[in-house]
């Protein structure tokens, strides 16, 4: 050290201390992220320009840069909700969100990083409670779980709006009833499906008993309708026919011995 020109150290020490500037300075954002600046000796959180986006960025050292997750996340949520009668109902839904991009600025400088858990998850305990309490077990372990989940996202999202987080969906993975009520209300639906059931044969026979009716009466129409059309005559014109062909048959041996009592000749065969 002492066999360096004295100019040599400054110089040193300069390239020192802007490699430690620069190491201080530099901020890299990942994928799918982005960062608030703070100025330090400024405004503090900048709101009125774009969050920094992917990539390598210099700031002063002396400001700092809160960097946020923008892509879809998702968060879990396991409550307690009494249903319409009071019962207790054991609610897992999950909500997918993310930050709104624009003011993720104004997201850090009022609602800070834990934004999730003081907004987010208070707003999906409130919608459930609020919905849920609207709604019977029956309904919730059966017909209305879609109707459920789309009003929980509707008040979610109402809530949530105004606080720069964009939900994007609100999913309810399970309704888990005590299990008195799932008994119950198990027993109540099997028994319903049977009554449907014989309700549906007594009405299948109902409609074959019609069938067999209908076409029934349908027959005596035509017998009656036939029998009003044969006269004599033509009892007689058919009975002709029916003899020349008998007669013209090489397989049939008929004796013609006279008429019979409606003038109609008289046939005999072999026998």
């Amino acid at each position: 050290m002492d066999k360096l020109p004295k100019i040599a150290l400054p110089a040193i020490a300069g390239i020192i201390f802007l490699i430690i500037i620069i190491s201080k300075s530099a901020i890299t954002i990942g994928s799918g992220e982005a960062g608030v600046l703070y100025r330090t000796f400024g405004d503090g959180v900048v709101t009125n320009e774009p969050p920094l986006g992917e990539g390598f960025h210099l700031v002063a050292p002396w400001n700092k840069v809160f960097i946020y997750e923008v892509r879809q996340q998702e968060v879990f949520e396991k409550m307690k909700v009494l249903s319409s009668n009071g019962l207790d109902i054991q609610l897992d839904a999950s909500a997918w969100f993310q930050p709104k991009y624009e003011f993720l600025g104004k997201l850090h400088q009022e609602k800070s990083e834990q934004y999730k858990d003081r907004i987010l998850l208070p707003a999906i305990r409130s919608a459930a409670r609020s919905v849920v309490g609207r709604y019977t077990p029956e309904q919730l372990y059966s017909s209305k779980r879609d109707a459920i989940q789309n009003e929980i996202f509707e008040e979610t999202k109402n809530i949530v709006d105004g606080q720069y987080i964009q939900l994007n969906e609100i999913l309810v993975r399970d309704v888990t009833l005590p299990n008195t009520i799932k008994e119950a209300i198990e027993r109540k639906l099997k028994q319903e499906q049977e009554s449907l059931e014989y309700e549906f044969r007594l009405v299948t026979a109902q409609k074959e008993a019609e069938k067999v009716r209908i076409e029934a009466q349908g027959k005596a129409d035509a017998n009656r309708i036939l029998s009003a059309s044969l006269t004599d005559k033509i009892l007689q014109d058919k009975g002709i026919e029916a003899t020349l062909m008998l007669a013209q048959s090489p397989n049939t041996k008929v004796v013609v011995v006279g008429s019979g009592n409606d003038g109609l000749p008289l046939i005999l065969g072999n026998n």
